[in-house]
């Protein structure tokens, strides 16, 4: 069974940082492209950012590019997001979802919603004045 298990949410000031961090099991985590979605209060979902199987390649929406930085650690089966210069409209439940497939990533710079396949439970960042 597919499991995402993030962590690393908190409340933090405006211009503060945060880690956050998915723990992915029950499958070849290494094999696949992994993204970072989140949704605001009252607000649909938005990508934030996504990386190719091995890393190689990182894909940011506009606006969080220059600020987050998104990595993995395939031998710990580990999905991070760095969020720094943190902004009051950054705040959202953030979800860790594996790709069904990077086609869409490598011709468009960004996954489709079709691409999504498998969600975790999400973690919640707020960032307060």
């Amino acid at each position: 069974e597919v499991q995402l298990v993030e962590s690393g949410g908190g409340m933090v000031r405006p211009g503060g940082s945060l880690r956050l961090s998915c723990a992915a099991s029950g499958f070849n985590f290494g094999a696949f492209a992994m993204s970072w979605v989140r949704q605001a209060p009252g607000k649909g979902r938005e990508w934030v950012s996504a990386i190719s199987w091995n890393g190689g390649y990182q894909y940011y929406a506009e606006s969080v590019k220059g600020r987050f930085t998104i990595s993995r650690a395939n031998p710990d089966d580990t999905l991070y997001l760095q969020m720094d210069a943190l902004k009051p409209e950054d705040t959202a439940v953030y979800y860790c979802v594996r790709l069904r497939s990077d086609d869409n990533l490598r011709m468009h710079g960004a996954p489709q919603a079709e691409d999504f396949s498998s969600w975790g439970r999400g973690t919640q960042v707020t960032v307060f004045s």
